[in-house]
């Protein structure tokens, strides 16, 4: 019995521009969904349909297997029973699949295995998941409200009322070839998997993505990194205090850190390439990079392009790179490497786009601090 995982992950999005390539905690949603899934020990392949390179790229690097989506089935109107069904033309073996949507941040592993254990035992043909709904629900018919599963002149306690779930959205089991057959997820004999409020979450409006990022801040803390290949920093508010003094004639000097100068040292020594990337062109920039031996690029006004662009030059991949940033400025460059780290007096706005943030403030070790992490890890 093959369960394969299928995440359907189209670039289009109204609401939010590039959802499934937001960053939460530093991780785009898209990834979150698959390293989810590559987590449940049920789960023998990961498949992710995509009509973008950007999104395929992230993929990729992750672990997952890439469908290439058409366009006729990459549009706003185009179901998610469509991309599956496409998708599964390419996987003739798979029996059980696991639908999951990226827009949901907080899947459990352990959620997605009692389902997968739920339908290996034959008595559902279809799983989703849900939580549990105590809310007293109303619709409008007619301008007028009228209620739903109750009586409006009787209000039952709470925990007298049926027991009641809504889905999350996060999660669908069901089988190949019922899928095949009906044309929808939903078919045959249906169970549910009832999940946690932070796991039922869904990103539908900005509103839901702060809250997301916000949440992820409060409980997925770091003190570590991953494998990383390249170390891009901003200068500005990084290696300075963002402090500059400025004389009679106009002439503007900053102060830096002898610590985080030797941090440098030793990423050199490891043979690791650094790029300083700013949008000032100020000569001290220039001074400073070239004392530390470190490349610059100045001028700097769209810095993701540019970050883009020196990693393709120097073959490095992007999901193996850390860019130390600390203001709004720097929010693009985070949002298209694997290791995005903020300076911990960064400014609050960037902060949630962050994989890691540091304790030292800008000017103040913050680079030291980043470069003993990677080194240690080393």
């Amino acid at each position: 019995m093959s369960t394969v995982a299928i995440i359907p992950a189209r670039g289009g999005s109204k609401g939010i521009p590039d959802k499934n390539l937001q960053p939460v905690y530093g991780v785009p949603l898209v990834a979150r969904a698959i390293r989810s899934a590559l987590a449940t020990r049920g789960i023998d392949r990961v498949f992710v349909s995509t009509d973008t390179e950007r999104i395929a790229s992230v993929a990729q690097s992750n672990g997952a297997t890439v469908i290439n989506r058409p366009p006729e089935i990459s549009g706003d109107e185009a179901s998610s029973e469509s991309a599956v069904l496409h998708a599964l033309e390419s996987i003739p073996d798979a029996d059980v699949v696991v639908f999951i949507q990226a827009t949901s941040p907080f899947i459990d592993p352990k959620d997605l295995d009692e389902a997968i254990t739920m339908m290996k035992s034959g008595r559902f043909d279809a799983v989703f998941s849900a939580t549990e709904d105590h809310g007293f629900r109303w619709e409008e018919r007619g301008g007028e409200f009228v209620p739903v599963g109750h009586e409006a002149s009787s209000r039952p306690r709470r925990q007298d009322l049926p027991h009641r779930v809504i889905e999350t959205g996060a999660f669908y089991l069901f089988r190949a070839q019922g899928i095949r057959t009906a044309g929808s997820r939903f078919h045959g004999r249906i169970g549910c998997v009832e999940v946690g409020r932070r796991e039922s979450l869904e990103i539908d409006t900005q509103e839901d993505l702060q809250l997301a990022r916000e949440l992820a801040m409060s409980g997925e803390s770091t003190t570590r990194v991953g494998p990383i290949d390249a170390v891009v920093f901003d200068f500005d508010g990084v290696h300075t205090d963002d402090h500059v003094f400025v004389t009679q004639d106009g002439v503007e000097s900053v102060r830096v850190s002898r610590r985080d100068g030797y941090g440098i040292t030793l990423l050199k020594k490891a043979e690791i390439p650094l790029l300083i990337l700013s949008t000032e062109k100020n000569p001290v920039v220039t001074t400073r990079a070239k004392k530390l031996g470190v490349d610059v690029l100045q001028g700097q006004d769209d810095k993701a392009t540019a970050l883009t662009q020196w990693a393709k030059t120097h073959d490095i991949d992007l999901q193996r790179v850390a860019y130390l940033g600390n203001d709004v400025n720097d929010a693009p460059a985070l949002g298209v490497v694997g290791w995005p780290v903020v300076t911990g007096d960064a400014h609050p706005d960037v902060k949630p786009l962050a994989r890691l943030v540091l304790e030292s403030h800008g000017g103040r070790g913050a680079v030291r601090e980043l470069a003993d992490l990677i080194l240690k890890r080393r």
